[in-house]
């Protein structure tokens, strides 16, 4: 069979509900909930702080920590478990030291993700901030960030993928761009899970932030922060402990190293456990047929909304350039208003917003199915 077009429904918790909101936070395969259980039974049953506990505990981060490096494809030690996108973006934000002078580069301004958005913004009294303009999908302009880059530059922020039309934007581009004094930053929250192979390496990227709970179907609470290993130096951690740090000659402090630097006081054990679970549950799937199944899903619920009368899609026409993210509007409707008439049919979307617009936005993901998409549309012709 071909797994694109398998369906997987029944490996998903399921209580009648079509989830299309995946953009958001995924649902877990039903396996990473027993894997999570069963965990805590085992942690619990041997003592959470007995000497058992330690080398279990350890082993289980090892595994989960291989098992993400292994799709974004860079080494275990460059992954730091976090609990969100947003810490991984505030390390980059509060750990790297700005000259006078210095300026960093990000595109859209409020057409991004809040999370990678203010933290950048808060930074205006250190640096200069240079926006990209940006074109209703929200992609950029090169000959713009050429201009942009000079010796000062020295950071260049961006989304892998946008939240609110699914633009995915050319990042390995950017990266070929950048010079050497200039680090670069990825925000791939809407990316990792979703759009087939990763290889982290071919961005040239110096650090990355990414979740654990949207298209890698893990729990709340997980999260994955890549940093190159040559580039550690680059970021001062934002807390440290005796997890990331060291005391020599009585009062003199060295950090570990990485992962440990950035990782002070981590617990969240169960979690992780969760997570890898599911990421092993992806990767036997296959991350290319992941990619097809969601193209395919998208792209049938685009058509079939093109022919709604008084629709209004968002987003790129050509299918490679966008994630499964569905963007649209129903001319003379509240987007909250549909949104809340969807839900009490037990279709599940979700209000966003591009710019100052608000937005009905829809995110299957591959376990996800062709009969939902149409039930949807169903729904959508009856409002």
């Amino acid at each position: 069979m071909n797994l694109a077009s398998k369906d997987i429904s029944e490996d998903f918790p399921n209580s009648g509900k079509i989830y299309l909101n995946n953009a958001s936070v995924s649902l877990m395969p039903l396996q990473s909930i027993e894997a999570m259980k069963d965990f805590l039974i085992f942690y619990n049953s041997i003592g959470p702080d007995s000497i058992d506990s330690e080398p279990f505990v350890t082993e289980k981060l090892r595994n989960t920590r291989k098992i993400i490096a292994k799709i974004i494809n860079c080494k275990p030690e460059e992954v730091v478990l976090t609990q969100s996108t947003t810490d991984g973006i505030n390390m980059v934000a509060n750990g790297l030291s700005f000259k006078q002078n210095s300026n960093l580069i990000i595109r859209g301004f409020s057409n991004e993700h809040h999370a990678n958005f203010y933290p950048w913004l808060r930074l205006q009294n250190k640096t200069k901030i240079k926006n990209l303009s940006i074109d209703k999908n929200g992609f950029f302009d090169f000959d713009e960030l050429k201009s942009f880059l000079d010796n000062n530059t020295k950071l260049v922020a961006i989304s892998h993928a946008l939240y609110n039309t699914g633009s995915i934007l050319p990042v390995e581009k950017i990266g070929n761009m950048i010079e050497n004094n200039t680090s670069f930053f990825i925000d791939s929250a809407q990316t990792v899970g979703c759009i087939g192979n990763f290889d982290v390496t071919k961005f040239k990227c110096n650090f990355m932030s990414f979740n654990g709970s949207k298209w890698l179907c893990g729990p709340m609470g997980t999260g994955l922060f890549y940093c190159n290993k040559k580039s550690q130096e680059l970021l001062e951690p934002m807390t440290i402990g005796g997890e990331s740090a060291m005391i020599y000659n009585n009062t003199n402090l060295a950090f570990k190293d990485i992962p440990d630097k950035f990782q002070t006081g981590f617990r969240n054990y169960v979690g992780m456990v969760g997570l890898e679970s599911s990421v092993n549950y992806l990767l036997k799937f296959g991350m290319e047929n992941i990619r097809k199944k969601n193209l395919y899903l998208s792209t049938l619920l685009r058509e079939e909304l093109s022919k709604i009368k008084n629709i209004i899609l968002y987003g790129s026409e050509i299918p490679e350039e966008r994630t499964s993210i569905v963007s649209f509007n129903l001319d003379g409707h509240d987007p909250q208003t549909i949104v809340e008439k969807l839900e009490k049919q037990n279709i599940v979307l979700a209000v966003r917003e591009i710019l100052e617009k608000k937005i009905v936005r829809a995110s299957p993901h591959f376990f996800n199915s062709e009969s939902e998409i149409l039930q949807v549309i169903d729904a959508i012709k009856n409002l």
